[in-house]
């Protein structure tokens, strides 16, 4: 960074800026971490050579913050993709059958923004297309918070909820599906041209529960990317300038995703993509009746704490299968 012409490629620049700060970053953790390691070794000697038994079980508590902070840190360092570091936007939508599906949706919504709270991350729903009946059609949601993109991308893929349905008169059984797609937040790092007339704007009234919830003005605004077919939508606010801008913001990072993928298709990579994400080859299966379990199908990892889970404490699922792809890299 101190040599001369550094930043005259302010792209690159700014690349390298951040890598450094998340070096910086991950250095310092790891210096904490050695830290406190030291000094619970040193009170354990201490124990054990004064033969304290209450001492050293006071340490218990220590050692198990200690051993969540290192499957923390050793999650962090298999996040060191191109943009795992940056915010995300993340796609739910319903499967086929109807309200039970679409409540599923709503019911994954609820768990990632949970999950979000958890890990400090900002949510902001973009757009919302309401159930017939219940729940949620789709819904459009972006996360701001360091390493976003890196922790969420581990859910990409069809969930599965097997539970007696709500819905049903006759409380039979029901399994429902609903897909989850997430891209980066790289908007402001990335360049993508768009020309104005590569593109159809919509304005129209932002549909809702009814009385002081509908706009009354055309605030809703959808833009329809015509080369590549992309539309992208936002209603979420009644100010139809920062709806707008939502969009635009939000088809950037479509527009390099597609990018990205036809790229991917060139080295056979996205016809195996697509296959991970197709429709009934779930990723994870949430089983609230005969019995209560939730099993990820990529890594086998499993938790019969189902209303944690369903509350936002994802931490197991991202860490088993980030660690497996890290171990199947060489990374």
């Amino acid at each position: 960074m101190t040599q001369a012409g550094f930043w005259d490629d302010p792209q690159n620049a700014q690349s390298v800026s951040q890598e450094r700060t998340q070096l910086g970053e991950r250095l310092k953790d790891w210096v904490t971490l050695e830290k406190e390691g030291e000094e619970i070794t040193l009170l354990l000697d201490l124990a054990l050579e004064e033969n304290d038994e209450t001492q050293a079980e006071g340490l218990s508590d220590q050692i198990k913050a200690m051993i969540r902070a290192l499957d923390l840190y050793e999650v962090k360092r298999t996040l060191n993709g191109p943009h795992d570091s940056v915010g995300a936007i993340v796609d739910i939508h319903a499967g086929a059958g109807g309200t039970e599906s679409q409540d599923w949706a709503q019911i994954l919504l609820r768990m990632y923004l949970r999950y979000a709270d958890r890990n400090n991350f900002k949510a902001e729903i973009v757009d919302r297309l309401e159930g017939d009946e219940a729940g949620l059609k789709s819904v459009t949601f972006t996360l701001a918070g360091p390493y976003a993109f890196g922790l969420m991308r581990s859910e990409v893929g069809i969930h599965r909820l097997v539970r007696i349905s709500p819905f049903d008169s006759q409380s039979r059984r029901h399994t429902s599906f609903a897909s989850v797609f997430v891209t980066p937040d790289v908007a402001d790092d990335i360049v993508i041209e768009i020309n104005d007339r590569d593109l159809r704007i919509d304005t129209y009234r932002a549909s809702g529960a009814g009385g002081q919830h509908v706009n009354k003005t055309s605030s809703a605004v959808r833009i329809t990317h015509l080369p590549t077919g992309i539309v992208v939508q936002c209603q979420d606010d009644r100010s139809q300038h920062r709806n707008k801008d939502m969009v635009m913001k939000v088809l950037k990072s479509r527009l390099y995703q597609f990018e990205k993928e036809k790229k991917a298709a060139e080295v056979s990579k996205l016809n195996n993509s697509k296959k991970e994400i197709a429709w009934g080859s779930q990723i994870r299966s949430y089983i609230l009746q005969p019995y209560r379990l939730i099993k990820d199908n990529r890594t086998t990892y499993e938790s019969g704490n189902v209303d944690a889970v369903l509350d936002g404490d994802l931490a197991g699922f991202v860490q088993a299968y980030l660690l497996k792809q890290a171990s199947e890299s060489g990374t």
